[in-house]
C-alpha cells in the first residue's frame, strides 16, 4: 500500500467483507438481487423518501433525474459553477445547456439570490428553465429553505445533487430529500462507498419507475427482448449493493470520525488570521471534506503554499473545484458570477478528512500543518 496519506480513502473492513462474501455465495452477482433491493429500501429510509433506484454512478443518477423531471433539448438548467464537472455534463447528456451561477462565500454552496435573478432573466428572454440543480458541497447542504420557494414560484423543478452529502441534514431534514428528486454518489472517495455507484431518491413513484426502466436498457416486460426506446445500462450490481449495505450500517460512526477530525482542524486554525473553514458553522454537515479558505493578505501565505508543504510529506490535499465557467469544455456557457467561486478556487484547500485515517496518520497531518504555521507565524498553534 502507498505510504501517502490520502484525502478521503475508502473506509472498509470486516463487516463489508462479510456482506460481500455472503452475496457472492448467494449466487446473486448480476445487477439484480436481494441485496440490491434491500439497499434501495434502506437508503430511502435513511434519506426519508418513499423510494430509491440504485445505479452505476452518481453521474448516471443525475442523467436519469434530469430526464425524470422533463429536461430536454434546448432547456436551460441552472447549475452552481463551483461543482464537479459531472453536474454540468449530465445536463448536456439530455441536450440541455447548463447556465452557471456563483456561490455563497461562507459555505461555497449556491447563492440563492443569484438563482432567483437568473430564473427571472432567462424567463424574460423567453428561455425555458428546465431545472435548478443545487449541489450540497463538501457535505453541507445548500440553503434549501430559501431555494425551494424561489423555484416553486417559478414552476422550476429542483434536482438535488447530494453526491457529497449522504448523512447530512438541513434544519433536521436529510440531504437528498429536497426537490422532486435527489441523487447520491457512492464513489470510492465519498462518505460511504460501493466502489462505484449512485442512487436516485424521491417521493415521486412514477419518476422512480421511469428511471428504473431506463436504467435497464428500457426493456419492455415481454418474454423476449423488446425495446421501443433508447435505454441505458445503468443498474448497480448486487455485489456492490451488499458492500453499500454494510457501509450504511457504519455511516453514523464514519460521520462522527470525520466530524472529530474537522473539530481538530478548527482548533488548529482558530488562532490563525485569514483562515476559515468552509461550512464549519453547519451542525448538519457530514464533514465529507474539511476545506479551508485562506485570505493571503491577512495570513501571509497562500493555500498552495500549505499544499506544497504537505505534498513534500506525502500528504494529499486538493484545491477547491475549479469553477465550471473557467473550464475549457464550458468556456462559452452562459453564467452569472460574482467572483466568489474564483476566489475560493484560488484560495481554498481540501485537507485529509477520511474516516479511515488512523490516529498516527491524523497526528502526522496535524503536526505537518502546525509545522507549516509555526514557520510562517513564528509560533506553534498547538
Amino acid at each position: 500500500m502507498s505510504r501517502t496519506i490520502h484525502l478521503s480513502p475508502p473506509d472498509v473492513g470486516p463487516l463489508e467483507e462479510s456482506y460481500v462474501v455472503a452475496a457472492l455465495r448467494s449466487g446473486w452477482v448480476a445487477p439484480v438481487g436481494p441485496d440490491l433491493d434491500a439497499f434501495e429500501r434502506e437508503v430511502a429510509t435513511r434519506v426519508g423518501t418513499r423510494g430509491a433506484v440504485a445505479v452505476s454512478s452518481g453521474t448516471a443518477a443525475l442523467h436519469l433525474a434530469l430526464l425524470g423531471v422533463g429536461v430536454g433539448p434546448g432547456d436551460a438548467v441552472i447549475v452552481p459553477t463551483l461543482t464537479f464537472v459531472a453536474t454540468a455534463n449530465a445536463v448536456r447528456y439530455v441536450g440541455a445547456r447548463p447556465v452557471f451561477v456563483d456561490c455563497d462565500p461562507h459555505s461555497g454552496n449556491v447563492d440563492v439570490a443569484l438563482v432567483d435573478e437568473l430564473i427571472r432573466t432567462l424567463t424574460l428572454r423567453g428561455h425555458r428553465v428546465g431545472a435548478v440543480v443545487p449541489v450540497d458541497l463538501f457535505g453541507s447542504c445548500a440553503d434549501h429553505t430559501a431555494l425551494a420557494p424561489v423555484c416553486a414560484a417559478a414552476g422550476v423543478p429542483v434536482v438535488e445533487d447530494a453526491a457529497e452529502a449522504l448523512g447530512a441534514t438541513h434544519h433536521g431534514r436529510p440531504a437528498g430529500s429536497f426537490g422532486q428528486v435527489g441523487i447520491l454518489s457512492f464513489n470510492g472517495n465519498k462518505i460511504m462507498t460501493t466502489s462505484g455507484g449512485g442512487m436516485l431518491v424521491s417521493d415521486d413513484a412514477a419518476l422512480l419507475t421511469r428511471a428504473r426502466f431506463l436504467s435497464t436498457q428500457a426493456r419492455e416486460p415481454t418474454p423476449h427482448y423488446e425495446h421501443r426506446e433508447t435505454g441505458y445500462n445503468y443498474r448497480l450490481s448486487n455485489l456492490l449493493a451488499a458492500l453499500g449495505r454494510a457501509q450504511l450500517v457504519r455511516l453514523d460512526g464514519m460521520i462522527a470520525r470525520r466530524r472529530h477530525l474537522r473539530d481538530q482542524y478548527a482548533k488548529l486554525f482558530a488562532p490563525v488570521p485569514g483562515v476559515r473553514l468552509l461550512g464549519v458553522e453547519d451542525p448538519g454537515s457530514n464533514c465529507w471534506l474539511t476545506t479551508i479558505a485562506v485570505d493571503p493578505e491577512r495570513s501571509g501565505w497562500r493555500a498552495a503554499d500549505l499544499a506544497a508543504h504537505l505534498a513534500a510529506r506525502d500528504i494529499e490535499t486538493r484545491p477547491v473545484w475549479k469553477p465550471m465557467h473557467l473550464q475549457p469544455a464550458y468556456a462559452d456557457a452562459e453564467r452569472l458570477v460574482t467572483g466568489v467561486a474564483e476566489r475560493l478556487f484560488a484560495d481554498g484547500l481540501a485537507l485529509p478528512s477520511g474516516s479511515a485515517l488512523n490516529e498516527r496518520q491524523v497526528g502526522l497531518v496535524l503536526s505537518a500543518v502546525d509545522e507549516f504555521l509555526a514557520a510562517r507565524t513564528g509560533a506553534s498553534t498547538a
